[in-house]
């Protein structure tokens, strides 16, 4: 059963996350940074499909992905198009991985440690909700400061969601 409320969770969460990304008008706002925002909403983005891909896909779900934690963090600008189907192709993988493990590997040690030390499978899976979260939270902001709130000089009558 958790498994399934965690898939639920998480490809909630990166349906936002994709919708984020689509709602930039700018393409070259994604990797605008400013002032104290170190990161971009692209490099976020980039991160977060290789966070996922490395914890869920290559570590439990056994896809053979090789993380680049250095290539997420690299300032650059991906098309938008490239963004999103790196989102849906972890909704995939996520969903497919979920699926097919059982409630007792929630218990079982993690194959890899987290922050130096020994997770079990369940709570790695909730680390990795509330890092989608944390950024998530992060990119709307991003997205709202520096592409949306002004348009053409006045302010957007969008909602802050």
């Amino acid at each position: 059963m958790m498994f399934e409320e965690l898939k639920k969770i998480l490809l909630r969460d990166l349906n936002k996350l994709r919708s984020e990304i689509e709602l930039y008008r700018d393409e070259e706002k994604m990797w605008q940074i400013e002032k104290r925002i170190s990161n971009s909403a692209g490099t976020l983005c980039v991160h977060l499909t290789g966070s996922l891909n490395h914890f869920i896909g290559a570590q439990l779900g056994h896809t053979g992905y090789i993380r680049n934690r250095e290539f997420e963090f690299l300032p650059g600008i991906l098309p938008k198009a490239v963004l999103i189907k790196g989102i849906e192709d972890v909704m995939e993988m996520v969903s497919h991985t979920l699926e097919n493990m059982k409630e007792s590997q929630l218990k079982e040690v993690f194959p890899q440690l987290l922050f130096d030390e020994k997770v079990t499978t369940g709570y790695l899976l909730t680390h990795v909700v509330s890092h989608l979260n944390y950024h998530l939270g992060q990119i709307n902001y991003h997205r709202r400061l520096l592409d949306n709130f002004y348009d053409h000089g006045k302010e957007s009558n969008e909602e802050n969601t």
